[in-house]
């Protein structure tokens, strides 16, 4: 599926006609390692009774958007490590998330790029961002969760799919890659526009 290289956030996910059978088959169990790491990044605790995450402060108000949006709405400025952080954490999520859903066999790098190409631009608060917007932006981005919702509920059933037909095939049908990264795509520009707030462009409708 070819980028849409107007805006300025991409996502990429190299796609391989191979894929592991074996690693496939116990995916689940063999990320929960790299998902505790992450969970524990986002700010997540263990509950006591159940053994269960339970959010203290959501990733998105708790960790990145509050301190960003008062950053942003009363210096005018976004530093430089702050948002360093922001976007590493985020491609580490991503590659988390390629490898649940079956779209690479490589194991996730906690600091290292693999197969799955992001770029979110630094911004120039002064000049690319209006210091108001993100107060805004949350009620802006609601028609994108919404039509998000209905495509991540294609997402999941694309990667049952694509879980059998590696297992018979060996192969991650390229129709259902494409698709799964495209919601991926959609998705990390709405987070990229409504919660990293490092773009003031609203994002497309699209997969591409």
């Amino acid at each position: 599926m070819p980028q849409n290289k107007k805006y300025p956030v991409t996502l990429d996910i190299d796609y391989s006609d191979k894929s592991d059978r074996l690693t496939a088959f116990f995916r689940l169990i063999l990320v929960i390692p790299i998902l505790i790491i992450l969970g524990l990044l986002l700010d997540n605790t263990v509950g006591p009774e159940y053994g269960e995450y339970v959010s203290e402060r959501t990733y998105g108000i708790g960790l990145i958007f509050i301190p960003t949006l008062l950053m942003i709405l009363f210096r005018q400025k976004y530093p430089k490590w702050w948002y360093n952080f922001n976007v590493e954490l985020t491609k580490f999520s991503m590659r988390v998330c390629s490898y649940v859903f079956l779209l690479r066999d490589e194991y996730p790098s906690t600091d290292e790029e693999q197969t799955v190409h992001i770029n979110i631009p630094y911004p120039n608060v002064k000049k690319d961002l209006v210091s108001w917007m993100p107060l805004v932006k949350w009620f802006l981005a609601i028609p994108h969760v919404i039509v998000l919702c209905f495509l991540w509920i294609g997402a999941i059933i694309a990667v049952i799919l694509a879980w059998f037909a590696i297992l018979f095939t060996g192969t991650h049908p390229k129709v259902i890659h494409d698709y799964i990264v495209g919601v991926m795509r959609w998705s990390l520009r709405v987070e990229a526009y409504a919660i990293i707030l490092t773009t003031d462009e609203y994002p497309p409708f699209s997969l591409s």
